[in-house]
């Protein structure tokens, strides 16, 4: 019934009346939200998924189900068009795999995987199926002699277990492979074993059956019973040197744990017999989402959230301890600054330094299992743009950009109030206090600062705040400087030109004209990249030569600027554009790094000569990186 609301006419409430709330909600958990306009499919995929993680909240079945469905949708890809398949594999991997992971679902995560890899890759993995096959004549099937080997060293010992073994999925094998660049004949613990006891202390007994029996291989012993994953995996882990030298990664665990490993949050349901039983190995199945649930007050937009949620999925976890012995589960890979924000916010915003097993380290230092780590503060320290390239958790991340986002707002006032003052002076009108209180009125902003932060981010424009004070005046502005056709000569009577996005050609640029179907004469520059397109239809090409005469300052270019990151420099260069009598009509931040920002300013000139003048004058000053003509091929698609 799942896709019951999504598929067919079936609404909320027929299902509520036929099966009851509790089905409905479980149903409508995992109903896309197919109604809902959204401006890209990335956003579309994060509203999604955002939707499913709040319905989970609420009860975590849902997910039991989405994983159900989503593992169905990859056993019957087959029947998908090719292009859909590898969409549905690449979203499958990134985000329903690694869920199934994380809560602790580990023979659905795997099947995923390798049924992804399929899609993705189909070579690579039918490579490690031939070498599968190809090792097996070889050695024989080692599997039973192995189990055999390990019923041996427990009988030794008394110890009463269930023995299992299993080649490694290909997509397990290809990630190892990858990870350690070794070729699969290189590569030795494609085996895996399972040794299930009864209880606890018979777990660690087996432990030291295998490793008397075996040579253990270093730093492959990891013992998940002491200190459980967050997901509820317990396990004791470790990889030992067996028959022929070949190397049998091992895991040793008791029944119930078992169940848990399996099954994860799945095991808080737990049947024996047909009668539920409580597992006291199972999690808490909504610790983790409430956890995960937190960043919709922190993000931004849906793609922030989004990937938020892929860092929270990381696989691999440290355990590291605070001054007070309290552990702290991160992602491999983190960072003190992680460490910090996963106590409290305020620790991590005022974080200057740390320290790791008593000794001082730099931030950015990644942390290992079992260390000891501690924050030292500072009231007056900020997050630094830096440390969002040093995090690893989406919870640092969210709480470093909010942060910074605030912080900036002053810096993004004091520009929004220079591009006002240059915008409104264009009309010969200036940005008095009622004059910005009147426009935030008309745009529906709640203040004055909050329009001129917004201006300086460039999300409102100049042009935006000029029409909701003065409309009148700009739409007479705009009468007084329209472009004619008498500016080019080549023209047949009645032929309209317009100018090529692309290129952006001005007066002064030789051109060439191309007619195109629907638009009229589309003007090129005569080196413009876009014109390759068009080398079979000379028929579409007209000679065009720009009039003589002066020109208005109404021809629309682009320049690519990169700034230094320092108060003061964007209102130098509106300045010196106004005082070359070029026009401002947008500003677009495209990279905004600690150091440098790289903006594209759209201009209206008077031709050529006006351009090179505006970029010279703009090149000259000392904060200046670069500053070029900017061009885009693909404009006109």
């Amino acid at each position: 019934m799942h896709d019951t609301i999504e598929d067919t006419g079936a609404t909320y409430q027929v299902v509520s009346d036929k099966f009851g709330e509790e089905i409905a909600q479980l149903v409508d958990g995992v109903t896309k939200l197919t109604n809902l306009e959204l401006s890209s499919v990335e956003t579309k995929q994060a509203e999604n998924f955002r939707k499913l993680l709040l319905a989970m909240s609420k009860d975590v079945r849902v997910l039991l189900v989405k994983l159900a469905d989503r593992l169905h949708n990859m056993r019957t890809i087959k029947a998908m068009r090719p292009e859909k398949q590898r969409q549905k594999a690449h979203e499958t991997m990134e985000i329903y795999a690694p869920l199934a992971g994380r809560v602790g679902m580990q023979y659905i995560r795997e099947e995923l995987e390798d049924l992804c890899f399929a899609v993705l890759n189909p070579e690579a993995r039918n490579s490690i199926m031939r070498r599968f096959i190809t090792l097996r004549a070889e050695t024989g099937d080692l599997i039973p002699v192995i189990i055999d080997d390990i019923k041996t060293a427990l009988a030794k010992c008394d110890v009463e277990a269930h023995v299992t073994g299993r080649e490694k999925r290909p997509y397990s094998i290809w990630r190892k492979m990858e990870e350690t660049g070794q070729g699969f004949h290189r590569l030795s613990d494609i085996y895996g074993f399972r040794i299930i006891t009864n209880d606890e202390r018979a777990a660690y007994v087996a432990l030291g059956a295998v490793h008397q029996r075996w040579k253990a291989i270093p730093g492959r012993f990891k013992d998940y019973i002491s200190q459980p994953k967050t997901n509820g995996y317990r396990s004791i882990q470790t990889t030992v040197s067996g028959r022929d030298a070949k190397r049998v990664e091992i895991q040793i665990r008791t029944r119930e744990m078992h169940i848990v490993a399996e099954s994860g949050v799945a095991a808080h349901w737990s049947y024996r017999d047909g009668v539920r039983f409580k597992n006291p190995f199972a999690v808490d199945p909504f610790h983790w989402l409430r956890g995960l649930t937190e960043g919709f007050e922190t993000a931004e937009n849906p793609n922030e959230y989004l990937e938020h949620v892929k860092l929270e999925m990381f696989q691999d976890q440290v355990f590291c301890f605070s001054p007070k012995g309290a552990v702290i589960n991160l992602p491999r890979g983190a960072t003190p600054i992680d460490f910090a924000y996963a106590i409290h916010t305020r620790i991590g915003d005022s974080c200057v330094g740390a320290k790791i097993d008593g000794k001082r380290v730099p931030l950015w230092t990644r942390l290992r299992n079992g260390q000891s780590v501690e924050i030292i503060r500072a009231e007056s320290q900020r997050p630094q743009p830096s440390w969002e390239d040093m995090v690893v958790t989406g919870r640092a991340k969210s709480a470093i950009r909010r942060s910074l986002r605030e912080e900036n707002k002053a810096a993004h006032i004091r520009l929004g109030a220079e591009i006002a003052r240059v915008a409104l002076g264009k009309i010969g009108k200036r940005a008095t206090e009622k004059a910005l209180v009147t426009a935030a009125k008309n745009l529906s902003i709640g203040s004055k600062d909050e329009l001129l932060a917004r201006i300086g981010t460039t999300e409102i424009t100049g042009q935006d705040l000029t029409m909701a004070v003065y409309p009148e005046l700009l739409k007479k502005k705009d009468v007084k400087v329209t472009k004619s056709d008498a500016e080019v000569i080549g023209l047949k009577t009645g032929q309209s030109h317009i100018p090529a996005k692309c290129c952006q050609p001005l007066p002064g640029d030789r051109i060439v004209g191309i007619k195109v179907r629907g638009k009229g004469v589309v003007v090129h520059t005569i080196d413009c990249d876009a014109l390759a397109e068009y080398e079979d239809e000379q028929d579409s090409w007209l000679d065009l030569r720009w009039a003589e005469g002066n020109m208005e300052a109404v021809h629309d270019t682009t320049i690519e600027v990169i700034m230094a990151n320092d108060a003061g420099v964007l209102g130098r260069i509106c300045t010196l554009i106004g005082e070359h009598n070029a026009n401002i009509s947008n500003m677009n931040f495209k990279d905004r790094k600690p150091d440098f920002y790289r903006i594209m300013i759209d201009l209206q000139v008077r031709d050529i000569e006006h351009l090179m003048n505006v970029l010279t004058a703009i090149e000259a000053d000392s904060d200046i990186a670069n500053v070029s003509r900017f061009r885009n091929p693909l404009a006109n698609r």
